[in-house]
Parts: structure tokens; C-alpha cells; sequence
């Protein structure tokens, strides 16, 4: 970990992202992949409806202002299961300069607790990557690569 971030190590604080946040949010989705910038105004109206979509916690964690690695998890409301609901944590980041301290592992815990405080029956978890690393991760978070996952993208407009 670079120096000043070993600095930051003892006042990193774990806490839901809230509207002050989108800024720095926004920065460190930069180290999840290369999407283009949002234009500000579009990426404070999806973040404001975010933050009061029931069931839908971003959990963060701050070196003072800056967001430093994050976990979305959604809690959607179910009729199987005896009507217990079922969550999916997406978008895991941690900032280059902060990865291999326990950050992600720390937020997916806490995701992992609001899911069952909220009695969900499962979490589910898709990653893309194939790195033996990031499936261990996962695993030693206590995720199960017991499923057949599927996904379908919208096509890209020409």
C-alpha cells in the first residue's frame, strides 16, 4: 500500500454512500472498468434514485472523503421461499493504491449481514473474471461456485 495510504489505514470508516458521495463514487468506478464518464447531471439523478431504491445500499469505505472501495447489494422481495427475499451484491471495487488490505472482503461482510438482518434466503454474486485470484476471493467470502450463471446484454445501437 502506497505511504499515504498506509496513513489512511486507521480512520477508514465503512458506512452506506450517501448524495455528498457521488463525486468520489464516481472516481473510484474508474478502477472497475473503463466505461465512459456519465455526464454529471445524468450520474446525480441515477444516484439519487439509487439512494431511495428500497432494498439498494451502496456500501463504502472513506480514507477521510475519498471512497476507496464500495459494494452494491440489492435486496429484492420474493413469493417462494416463504416470501424471504433474495439479494445480489454487484459492482466490488477497491482502488488500486488499497487493494490486499481486506476492504472488499470487509464491505461484502457487511453486505452479507444487511442481507440476512433482512431475512434473505441467498446472495447472489456474477463475476466476469476468470482470475483464479478474484474466484478465491469470492470463494474465501463464502460464495459457492455451485451454480450456472446466464446473462443477456442489451445490443450496442449502431
Amino acid at each position: 500500500m502506497p505511504e499515504a495510504a498506509a496513513e489512511n489505514a486507521d480512520s477508514i470508516v465503512i458506512r452506506p454512500a450517501a448524495a455528498r458521495d457521488l463525486r468520489t463514487l464516481l472516481a473510484l468506478y474508474r478502477h472497475l472498468n473503463s466505461d465512459p464518464e456519465l455526464e454529471l447531471h445524468l450520474a446525480e439523478s441515477r444516484f439519487a434514485e439509487i439512494l431511495t431504491h428500497p432494498g439498494m445500499t451502496i456500501f463504502a469505505a472513506f480514507a477521510g472523503d475519498e471512497a476507496i472501495s464500495s459494494v452494491t447489494l440489492v435486496i429484492i422481495p420474493n413469493l417462494t421461499r416463504g416470501a424471504s427475499s433474495y439479494a445480489l451484491i454487484e459492482n466490488v471495487v477497491t482502488h488500486a493504491d488499497y487493494r490486499q488490505h481486506g476492504l472488499a472482503g470487509a464491505l461484502i461482510e457487511r453486505a452479507i449481514g444487511a442481507a440476512w438482518e433482512k431475512n434473505c434466503y441467498k446472495i447472489m454474486l456474477l463475476t466476469g473474471s476468470k482470475d483464479p485470484a478474484t474466484l478465491r476471493f469470492y470463494a474465501n467470502c463464502g460464495f459457492a461456485q455451485d451454480k450456472t450463471g446466464f446473462q443477456i446484454r442489451r445490443p450496442v445501437a449502431v
